[in-house]
């Protein structure tokens, strides 16, 4: 099993840096993920308003960016390493600012060295946004 601790975590799988879970990156959102026995992600998450389009809503971009980092952690706790191949973006609802969100993703098919996901974002039990991803498993750079 893959260790929660988020350094080593993210060490060990190139993401270091990275603007969502990054130890490394001052700007990071310092997202943690944590899964669940069936194999499922979750984080929680403080939206803010330096992080908003329109005023008090959460820009989309930051959005898609959540779904997807969700999906790419749900992989990373299977010990996949994976880019994103394609991703379909439903905005359900405005995703306000301040507001305490979780976010979900689970794998929906495993065809090495392709992976289909889903993730969500949930606030107070409704989904705000949902996403559906492909992913490729990313060659070894070692």
């Amino acid at each position: 099993m893959i260790t929660d601790h988020t350094e080593t975590f993210n060490a060990r799988n190139g993401h270091s840096r990275c603007l969502l879970c990054g130890d490394l990156n001052p700007r990071s959102l310092n997202l943690s993920f944590h899964a669940s026995d069936n194999g499922s992600v979750e984080a929680k998450f403080r939206a803010t308003a330096e992080l908003q389009g329109y005023d008090d809503i959460l820009h989309g971009g930051i959005v898609a960016s959540l779904l997807d980092g969700a999906m790419t952690h749900c992989l990373f706790h299977q010990g996949v390493q994976a880019v994103t191949a394609d991703l379909r973006v439903r905005f359900v609802h405005g995703v306000p600012c301040n507001a305490f969100l979780e976010i979900r993703a689970r794998v929906v098919s495993s065809t090495p060295p392709l992976y289909r996901l889903k993730s969500e974002i949930v606030l107070d039990g409704q989904v705000m946004a949902w996403a559906e991803g492909k992913f490729m498993k990313r060659k070894s750079t070692r």
